[in-house]
């Protein structure tokens, strides 16, 4: 049976159930607001701490990440995504996601070649592109620094 476009959209538009999209947005930005808010907070309490700006920014992306990565270990993390979509793809906690849910997908391969390997299957290009950024630019400014 051969359908026409017009006749295919209308029957998919037919079966497709309605998506709450509002509803989708809101949770999203409150979840996203969530995860930034979180980073703020432990921000200020690095900081109250007695810790330098830039030490309490770095120590703040090490806790998302290893927050991130605990609660995607425990399963926790896919349950939010799966009710705040694209909220929680906060690049810092989305990231550690992607690395850690990478490498328990093949722990069954034992720990070098399964969890290890596969780990860097998204991170290694991340990985890649910042060494060979941070070359680049070194050297961009090495140079400019040279002719100053």
């Amino acid at each position: 049976m051969k359908l026409k476009p017009r006749e295919y959209a209308r029957r998919v538009q037919r079966a497709s159930p309605p998506s709450p999209l509002g509803k989708d947005c809101l949770w999203a930005f409150f979840v996203g607001g969530g995860i930034c808010l979180l980073g703020e907070v432990l921000r200020q309490w690095y900081l109250a701490k007695g810790l330098e700006l830039e030490l309490a920014g770095t120590l703040t992306s090490c806790t998302l990440v290893a927050l991130s990565a605990l609660f995607t270990t425990l399963g926790l993390y896919q349950k939010l995504a799966a009710k705040a979509g694209a909220g929680s793809l906060v690049p810092i906690t989305g990231f550690a996601n992607a690395v850690v849910s990478a490498a328990i997908e093949f722990k069954t391969e034992g720990r070098v070649l399964g969890t290890g390997a596969k780990m860097f299957t998204i991170a290694g290009p991340v990985i890649v592109y910042g060494t060979l950024a941070a070359v680049v630019y070194g050297v961009v400014l090495w140079g400019m620094g040279a002719m100053v």
